[in-house]
This record gives C-alpha cells, structure tokens and sequence, in this order.
C-alpha cells in the first residue's frame, strides 16, 4: 500500500503515542487553522425518549454516562422543546429551521413506498451546508418521505444509511405498523438510496457503525461535516440485546427494555465522540442532543401501559405524553457542547426549540441565515458570547390542539394528555416557572394573561400554510 508523506507522518505519530501508552488509542492533534474555522456539526437525535430519561435530567435507574458527559462538557437545557409531539413534524422543523406547518409536515408521515415527503422546494440544513464545502451525512431513522424523490440522498445528504418510515423491526428490519391487507409488510434499509440487508444485525449498532466510519472518512478528507445521527430507540418495537437487558435486570420489564435501548444509545454517542476525539475534530464539533418528542404510552409499546405509575418511558413529572402538546409531549431532553466555543458546566433555563439549530449551524459554518424563510434563532450568541437571550413566543398545533409560550406562561388549547380521545381542558394556561408540572390551571384567575395568549395563538394558527 502506498501512503502520502501526510499519512505516513500521521501513522507513525499513532504508532509511537500507542505504544508509549501501552497499546492505548491516543487522540490526534486538532487540524490545521484552515480547517479549524469551519466547525463540523452532528445532531443525535432519539425517538420517543421523555424528558425524565437521562442521566443528567434525574433518572437513577438508567446508565447514560456519556450523554451525561456531553452536558457537562457544554449546555444543558432544562427547557428544550421538540416543535411537534410526534416524530415527522419535528424532524422537519429541525431540518428546515421552520415551524412544521410552514415546512409542508404537520402529521405523521406513512411508510408506503410511494409516501410523499417533505416538500421539495422546502431546503433541508443539509442543502444549505453543501454550498459551504460540506459534507453530509444520515445515518438512522429518515420519516420524511418514502417515494424516491424524498429520500434523503435527494435531500442533500451525500452519504445515508437508514429507514424510511416511521419504524422497524430492530433486527429484521422490517416495517410492520400500519401495514393492512392492502399493504404487506416491508424491509426497510437502505444505503445510499439503494437497498440493502442487514438481517440479525440490531439496528441502533449499524447507525453506530456508519456514523464512526462517516466521520473517519471526512477527518481523512481534511471536510467539514454535518452528521445526522437520527437513532430510532427507543420507539418500539421494542429490543435490545442480551447484554444491554442483563445490566437492568432488576428493573420491571418494560422499564428494564427502556433502560437497555437507551444505553445502547448512549454507547454509540460514546463510540461517536470517541472517534471525533481520536481524529482531533472534537474541540471543533459542535454536537446537539435532543429527542422528537415526549415517551410513547401506545399499547403496541407496553405490557401494561394503563398502569400507574407508566412503566417504561418517563416524563420527569410533566404533564402529557407524545401525541400531546402539554410539557410531556414536547419538552426533551437537550443538550450542545462545542468545546472550541460554548463553555463547560452551562445549565440553561431559557427556552430554545429544535427549529433553532438550523440557522444556529448555518451562521457557525459561516452561512447567512437571513437566505432562507426561517422561523428558528440562532442560539450562539447567547450561549457563548454571553448575549441576551432571544425572548419571543414559541407556538405548536398537533390536531385541534394549539399551545403557547411567552416567558414562563403557558397556553394549551383543546389539550390532550395521550389522543383525541382523551380530552383535558379547553383553555388551559399555567406558569411554568410555578408549575412545571401544568397542574394548576390558571385561565380562571389570570383571565387576562389567558385572554391575550389565546388571541395570539389562534392569530398564529390562522396564517399557518395549510
């Protein structure tokens, strides 16, 4: 084999730290200036996870030591939102920087072969970091398009592994849900548009291994990248190995699945940042963290999901699930650490939403995010220049549901805790910073606080794009 008198270097540089080390992997040196002032960006971003389910938000019960790890490095959110309580509208609000409604997604996506997506005059984040020297890559779950034309490689994605409905089997990789006798069941992997087979391999390790080999590709390349790490877990079905099921063995069963999917997560994360630190890239990474929405209590997902206290995914006390539009459907766990520039140790209380890492990237890449229709912020001022932090309200519809935040107040109308059928109050308004929890109904005793916040989100729902 032939090497460049760059690799070789660079070879004999690993070699000597390994073994002064004992055979350990060192860390490489960061890149070169030239490289360094155009960071690279990486979303993970998890399914039906609630906002009680990591380490760092509370939960004792779970191992994911290095999410945690992330947060300590950076700023944790302790008021993220996701821009929809189901999975299709959130991933294109955070693809676009754009509410759901005005990115053409507001409802769940089918995974019929010939499914139309997210419009195609809409831009992702993908295509307006190409032009910048970009290179992109998808790895997991896509749910923004069946049909061809949809699919992520025609959405700027120059390397992709991943599925295109909503869910599969882990292992088989099979679509099943929603499939009737007009539609079979159908595999559903593919790399790089064109299908592929990975029977028996589970699903949440194969994201992992595309995603190590994306960013040692890129690091050999001396390219900026953007990596979507878009994991299914822990949206059922619900399976995990052996190995990850032993380590909670002492959970109740749906409890200990959850623990275990969600540790294998945490376990790519880790592969991922090992590799970021391996090739001197993870000063320069800016990483972003969240879920698409609040824990799943759909029967399909549980045993016994009517029992109280819910079994399995966890909510951290709020109100709602996914599917509703109180906290518990739509406030995530999030984190970003960017070592070159956010500072270490950050908790931050003020709300941001997954919207806002659209124009956030572009502007860090070097991007002008004034180009695009754009209802996000870019959040870096704040985090790292110590800027005042953006203050506008943040609007959701779901349904016949509509909600509201402006400061801590909060209004929910036609609310719902789990679905159409299960109704809770018509105007229900809260202070968060009180309440949290939205236990406390407040319209009655703040009528004018309430009165304003409807008028303002009813404004805003009639000028959304149907």
């Amino acid at each position: 084999m032939n090497l460049s008198r760059r690799d070789f270097l660079a070879r004999a540089v690993q070699a000597a730290g390994a073994a002064a080390l004992g055979g350990c992997a060192t860390a490489q040196p960061a890149k070169a200036a030239a490289t360094a002032s155009r960071p690279n960006f990486v979303i993970f971003l998890t399914d039906d996870q609630g906002y009680g389910d990591l380490g760092c938000m509370g939960a004792k019960d779970l191992q994911t030591p290095h999410l945690d790890a992330l947060a300590a490095a950076g700023a944790r959110f302790t008021n993220w939102y996701s821009n929809s309580p189901v999975c299709s509208p959130s991933r294109a609000a955070l693809l676009t920087g754009r509410y759901p409604c005005h990115a053409g997604v507001r409802q769940i996506l089918g995974g019929d072969r010939t499914t139309p997506g997210l419009p195609l005059d809409t831009p992702t984040l993908a295509e307006a970091l190409k032009p910048l020297g970009y290179r992109t890559g998808l790895f997991g779950k896509w749910h923004l398009g069946v049909a061809p034309e949809y699919r992520p490689d025609r959405r700027g994605f120059d390397e992709s592994f991943n599925f295109l409905a909503g869910c599969i089997d882990y292992y088989s990789h099979i679509f099943y849900w929603g499939m009737n006798a007009q539609h079979d069941p159908v595999h559903d992997l593919w790399h790089n548009g064109e299908e592929v087979w990975e029977n028996g391999k589970y699903f949440t390790e194969l994201i992992d291994d595309h995603a190590v080999e994306f960013v040692r590709n890129s690091a050999a390349g001396d390219t900026p990248f953007f990596m979507d790490v878009a994991f299914n877990a822990p949206h059922y079905p619900l399976h995990a190995p052996k190995a990850y099921m032993d380590r909670f063995a002492d959970l109740p069963p749906e409890r200990q699945v959850m623990a275990a999917m969600l540790a294998a997560v945490d376990d790519g994360v880790g592969r991922v940042v090992d590799e970021l630190k391996r090739q001197g890239l993870y000063d320069n990474t800016c990483i972003l963290f969240m879920s698409d929405n609040g824990p799943s209590r759909e029967t399909r997902n549980w045993l016994d999901g009517a029992r109280e206290p819910f079994p399995g995914g966890s909510s951290g006390g709020l109100k709602g699930n996914k599917f509703s539009l109180y906290e518990g459907g739509i406030r995530v766990p999030g984190l970003m650490c960017w070592p070159a520039r956010i500072k270490a140790g950050q908790v931050v209380d003020q709300p941001a939403i997954a919207m806002d890492a659209f124009p956030t990237f572009l502007k860090a890449a070097g991007g002008n995010p004034s180009k695009y229709d754009l209802d996000g912020t870019d959040l870096m001022p704040a985090l790292s220049d110590n800027a005042a932090w953006p203050r506008r309200p943040l609007f959701w519809e779901y349904g016949e549901q509509t909600a509201v935040r402006e400061g801590n107040w909060k209004l929910v109308l036609n609310g719902r805790i789990l679905d159409a059928s299960d109704p809770a109050d018509a105007v229900h308004l809260s202070d968060l910073a009180a309440d949290p929890g939205e236990t406390r109904n407040l319209a009655t005793a703040q009528p004018e606080v309430a009165a304003r916040l409807r008028q303002a989100a009813e404004a805003w729902r009639a000028k959304m794009k149907i």
